[in-house]
């Protein structure tokens, strides 16, 4: 008798509340379905690679470097190189300026005598006739640049960052 009981129980509070009630489930030995949600979809961790090529888009949107790199410019005169090289500089400082701070390695003047403050070989290097062990000093050839600072956008994690400029294509 009791599992008619059970049975009508059932029907009718499947028919009324669309559902079991607990003590139902337990004594059929059933267990309640967990709401299944869709895993959520995870951002690809940032690569090391990501930040570099993020500056090469930069520096290809702002001043077109890679289309100048990669151009055949054998065919031109120097004037014409110069000329063109002139707006690149320009717009490639500008931004670049707009989202790294750089500052000289060593703040000095060069072609006079300088004793390193860092004995980094990263930071400085020796150039010419260098003695055995680390020299004192000697003529302050180039500066070095560091990175004071770096301020990049946010990277859109649906863009392949490895895309440093899309192609364009003009509809007429």
């Amino acid at each position: 008798m009791g599992r008619i009981w059970l049975a009508i129980s059932s029907f009718f509070s499947i028919l009324f509340r669309g559902s079991l009630p607990d003590d139902t489930l337990v004594t059929l030995r059933l267990a309640r379905r967990a709401a299944t949600k869709p895993p959520a979809a995870t951002a690809a961790a940032p690569r090391p690679s990501d930040g570099a090529l993020q500056i090469l888009s930069i520096l290809q949107r702002d001043s077109r470097l890679i289309d100048f790199i990669m151009e055949d410019i054998a065919a031109y005169s120097d004037d014409q190189v110069g000329a063109a090289v002139r707006s690149l500089h320009d717009q490639a400082r500008e931004s670049l300026g707009r989202y790294i701070k750089l500052q000289p390695v060593i703040d000095g003047v060069e072609g006079t005598f300088t004793k390193p403050a860092v004995s980094d070989p990263a930071a400085v290097k020796f150039i010419g006739n260098v003695p055995a062990g680390t020299p004192s000093g000697g003529l302050l050839r180039h500066k070095g640049w560091r990175a004071g600072k770096v301020e990049l956008p946010a990277l859109n994690p649906k863009q392949d960052a490895a895309i440093i400029a899309p192609a364009e294509i003009e509809i007429e």
